[in-house]
């Protein structure tokens, strides 16, 4: 087979491709390749997976594989293997393929695609591969081509086919290898799990032959097995398999019957002797060889296609990549939804002319309100929210201006404050400064996270347009790195990251750095810490550090590249707000802290009176630099006031756009509420339609049936007809039901129906929430519910709730009236009755005993008030009499009805409502209330436990009996307990007549 030419291009990666190593896409570093560049690529990449060991990463992309519809998808997400792009660009087209998935009206359907790479490489290595693992590449190859036309269909479809032209190009070049498809199902039904006669022509041969043997040989078989029977040597015709052999059963005491017969087994009574005819030796042999020789062929077929799949490992191996991509798409796309985010604008990027261009105040950092979405988890209600719509995706990606809506919060109290992160194209270092637990680590976390995500094309949870660079290395230093094994402590792990970052900088980078210079001599670490950042701000994209020292936030005021931010902090409460004050510096409040926290005012006034002795000297200078510091800002302020005043004017004009498009979606809405009452209205006819035919059909039959058949035919006709209604109403009338039931509001403690528990009754546990929800319980199970599944019962159903308690403290009395009448009514509730495998047993070819046995397990399985159909047959008559004779005795069972002209050789019974009745059993001096079901002289005991170890058995009378006494109220009754084999059963020793 051909290779097709995307092939050759050098993006292919195989699905094991480790995406970390590419991370950084350290492409600067990759010119040359000794020995310097290559140690400096190996410390780039171990620098980048710890960064994002720090940053949490993995978590994020874990949140991501919460959306991921294939097997590979979710492995490589929860693994934090997202891929990068390795360039502005590749990131660019990565967001490209976020926004399509956003925009398609619905999910793709990954249904059928499944991780074959093992099964490719196995085929690869000639490891003879199953029908199954055939059957998974074969419906893997299937559905990728089904999944490239989903995509097609929705391009041909939409008005503007090009917005779903970056899912397209995923699939651009791709071969889906139909012909290997088309073979697998060609030779193996995977349905069954069997290779086909039609794969060749000599397994078509071989099994031909094997059929016609096998028929020539069960001929024999059954005739000789015939003459057995009818001389009295087996009590049936007996045909089975031994030693892989087929044969015939025989008396031990009439194998004389098959003198030259081999005898392949014996039964383990020694009774019946399992022989071969001495004439079907010969066909035995010959289905021993056939059954070798299709083996062989279908062996043969297997390595065959095994082959194929082998010589197809390229292709299959890119096409299993550009499922992934897809996957990791959509799984991006719903991500987005659920976190509310929008797109990151990368670089250079531009978004029509909503922005302005590039000025000496313009910002190479501009997000507005991000969050931590590693904070958000604990604050969105739940995962896999409902999509947002195709209309309202468009106009939010247009127009950039999204937040986490307030209603999808599980609270407010935890909900993360967002931030906004603004800096100038000019500004290269950023020094924030404030108190402890203000939010500083936090903040530039947030923009680690924020430039990984846009990197991986993911949305980001801000608001309007959020600008940030693409960088090709994320590169911090958080955290402790003390390490006693390599016997670093705080601050030289410290420095020692430090170090290794500046090695592996580029013009593109950029570096976080948490309390820089700490953890040494204040003075030192000042020096220190300066010198670095100088040194930062001519080789990387931006730095961000923060800080308590006072003296780096004084660097903005010699250099125009720095940049002051401070984490507000609340006088008056004590604490931080966690919100960022650019341009300001701040304190670190650690005397405002320790007095919140309870400090002796003696000590506080002694370090204020230090912090006095401390301060610097030249307050005159710096009161001059921030004086001018001030008035640049005012004229920034300014210009910024005169923009945002052009941006609302922009705005308002993008509001009459969007009130145009809401009067064109409520249009499109009444006219396709018009279509849904057309269609209502067509399936209302075709329902009565099928009606009539049945109506039809039962008049035609009634017309040439006989007398007896007339209840059959209108049992079946009712039957008909509910299916019909049945069928109708769930398609149509279940919407309109909840309607109905919606204005319907139970109270606590009143009985209703629940329709989605099968209509059955349940009381009300608490009032309807603000959710459209009520709590009801069902016996012993509490569940919530939604309203509208909820009804009244008819009047005059369900009695009051002190009517059931006063009628539950009552006394039972048993009487033979009582139980005649409860038959009767019984007997009357039984509607129309459709035979079934399930309550159909077949007591034909058996023994009087082994019949008799079979009937009386398949009556005690049966649910009370079911039909059972017992096949006795016609023969000599002796099960059928056994039968009525056990029908007629066995206290299950209400009323029986003979065969019929319409059925002959089956009696059809009817099973009674056991009786239950509660009891209180006394046994070692303690009570338990327990449940027993009385039918004549046997107790069934349902639930409770029997002396902490039995559950829920059922009890016979037996030998080998002691007493013991259960109490009931005032009444005594003799119990029984008595063993049979391994079992201990507990019977009642009295009548049915007792009284209790």
């Amino acid at each position: 087979m051909e290779l097709c030419n995307c092939f050759i291009s050098i993006s292919i990666r195989p699905p094991n491709f480790n995406h970390t190593i590419i991370r950084g896409s350290i492409r600067s570093f990759a010119s040359t390749s000794n020995a310097h560049e290559t140690r400096k690529l190996k410390l780039a990449e171990e620098l980048q997976r710890d960064t994002e060991r720090i940053l949490e990463w993995q978590s994020v992309c874990q949140q991501v594989s919460n959306f991921t519809s294939t097997s590979m998808g979710l492995t490589l997400a929860r693994n934090g293997n997202l891929p990068f792009g390795r360039s502005r660009e590749e990131s660019q087209k990565l967001l490209n393929q976020t926004t399509a998935a956003l925009l398609l009206p619905r999910p793709l359907d990954f249904s059928g695609i499944e991780d074959i790479s093992g099964i490719v490489s196995s085929s690869v290595l000639r490891e003879l591969r199953t029908i199954n693992e055939l059957c998974a590449v074969m419906r893997t190859l299937r559905s990728a081509r089904e999944l490239f036309l989903q995509l097609k269909k929705f391009s041909l479809d939409g008005d503007s086919p090009e917005r779903y032209s970056p899912l397209l190009e995923i699939f651009g070049n791709c071969d889906f290898l139909t012909d290997l498809e088309q073979k697998i199902g060609f030779c193996i039904d995977c349905n069954l799990s069997v290779i086909l006669d039609r794969a060749s022509e000599d397994l078509e041969i071989i099994r031909l032959e094997r059929k016609r043997n096998m028929e020539n040989l069960e001929s024999l078989l059954k005739e000789v097995s015939t003459k057995i029977f009818r001389a009295g040597a087996i009590d049936s015709p007996l045909i089975t398999k031994r030693r892989s052999r087929m044969c015939v059963g025989v008396r031990a005491s009439h194998k004389f019957l098959l003198p030259d017969g081999v005898v392949l087994d014996i039964s383990s009574s020694g009774a019946t002797y399992f022989m071969e005819p001495r004439d079907a030796v010969e066909l035995n042999n010959m289905e021993v060889r056939l059954s070798s020789s299709e083996k062989d062929e279908e062996l043969l077929i297997l390595s065959l296609l095994t082959s194929e799949i082998a010589e197809s490992e390229r292709q299959i191996r890119y096409l299993l990549d550009r499922i992934l991509d897809v996957d990791l798409a959509f799984a991006r796309a719903a991500y987005a939804r659920w976190i509310n985010g929008v797109r990151p604008i990368l670089g250079t990027e531009s978004n029509n002319s909503a922005q302005p261009n590039k000025t000496e105040n313009s910002l190479s950092v501009d997000i507005e309100s991000i969050q931590h979405p590693l904070l958000l988890k604990s604050s969105v209600k739940s995962l896999s929210t409902d999509p947002v719509s195709e209309s309202e995706c468009s106009i939010e990606l247009d127009r950039g201006s999204r937040a986490i809506d307030p209603g999808r919060l599980s609270g407010g109290y935890d909900f993360p404050v967002p931030i906004d992160i603004k800096v100038g194209h000019s500004i290269k270092v950023v020094v924030i400064s404030g108190p402890n637990t203000g939010g500083k680590t936090a903040s530039m976390k947030t923009l680690g996270l924020a430039s990984l995500m846009s990197k991986a094309g993911m949305y980001l949870p801000a608001k309007n347009y959020p600008r940030l660079p693409w960088f090709d290395l994320v590169l911090a230093d958080i955290g402790d790195n003390q390490s006693l094994e390599k016997n670093l402590s705080t601050f030289s792990g410290h420095i020692s990251r430090i170090c290794k970052i500046l090695e592996v900088t580029s013009k593109e980078s950029l570096v976080l750095i948490d309390e820089i210079g700490n953890g040494t001599d204040p003075s030192e670490g000042v020096a220190l810490a300066t010198s670095i950042l100088l040194y930062l701000k001519d080789r990387v994209n931006l730095a961000m550090v923060t800080t308590h020292y006072a003296d780096l936030s004084s660097l903005k005021e010699k250099d125009p590249q720095f940049e002051n931010a401070a984490m507000e902090f609340c006088m008056e409460t004590l604490k931080p707000t966690y919100r960022i004050l650019w341009g300001s510096t701040g304190d670190s409040n650690a005397l405002s802290i320790a007095k919140s926290i309870g400090f002796d005012k003696k000590v506080l006034d002694g370090a204020q009176k230090w912090l006095e002795r401390l301060k610097p000297n030249n307050q005159t200078e710096r009161k001059a630099l921030l004086y001018e510091s001030l008035m640049k800002d005012r004229s920034m302020l300014e210009t910024r006031a005169r923009r945002a005043s052009s941006i609302h004017s922009e705005i308002m004009e993008l509001y009459h756009e969007i009130q145009s498009e809401a009067e064109d979606l409520d249009q499109r809405l009444a006219a396709l509420k018009k279509k849904e009452t057309l269609q209502a209205i067509y399936d209302v006819k075709a329902a009565k339609s099928q009606i009539d035919a049945v109506v039809q059909n039962f008049e035609n039959q009634l017309r040439s049936a006989s007398p007896d058949q007339f209840n059959l035919l209108i049992r079946k006709s009712k039957a008909a007809i509910t299916s019909i209604v049945e069928a109708h109403y769930r398609s149509n009338g279940f919407a309109a039901q909840g309607m109905n039931n919606s204005s319907y509001i139970p109270q606590i403690g009143e009985q209703v129906r629940v329709m989605s528990l099968g209509d059955k009754l349940a009381t009300v546990v608490e009032a309807p929430g603000d959710d459209g929800t009520i709590l009801v319980q069902y016996g012993k199970m509490r569940v919530r519910v939604k309203q509208i599944n909820i009804k009244a019962p008819p009047s005059g159903e369900i009695s009051s709730s002190a009517t059931r308690q006063k009628r539950q403290g009552q006394q039972h009395r048993i009487s033979k009236k009582t139980t005649a009448e409860a038959n009767k009514i019984e007997e009357s509730s039984y509607g129309p009755v459709v035979q079934t495998s399930k309550n159909t047993v077949d007591l034909r070819g058996m023994r009087v005993d082994e019949a008799s046995h079979h009937l009386n397990m398949a009556i005690d399985a049966s649910r009370s008030r079911t039909v059972l159909f017992i096949i006795h047959g016609m023969g000599t008559g002796v099960i059928k009499e056994q039968t009525l004779e056990i029908l007629s005795k066995h206290p299950r069972i209400a009323k029986f009805e003979q065969e019929s002209p319409m059925n002959y050789g089956c009696t059809i019974a009817y099973i009674k409502v056991s009786e239950k009745i509660n009891l209180r059993r006394r046994f070692l001096g303690s009570y338990e209330f327990i449940d027993w079901v009385i039918d004549n002289s046997t107790m069934y005991l349902r639930g409770g436990p029997l002396f902490g170890l039995l559950r829920d058995l059922e009890f016979r009378v037996s030998s080998e009996k002691f007493a013991v006494e259960a109490v009931y109220e005032s009444s005594r009754i003799t119990l029984s307990i008595c063993k049979v084999g391994e079992k201990a059963l507990l019977v009642n020793s009295l009548s049915s007549e007792v009284i209790l």
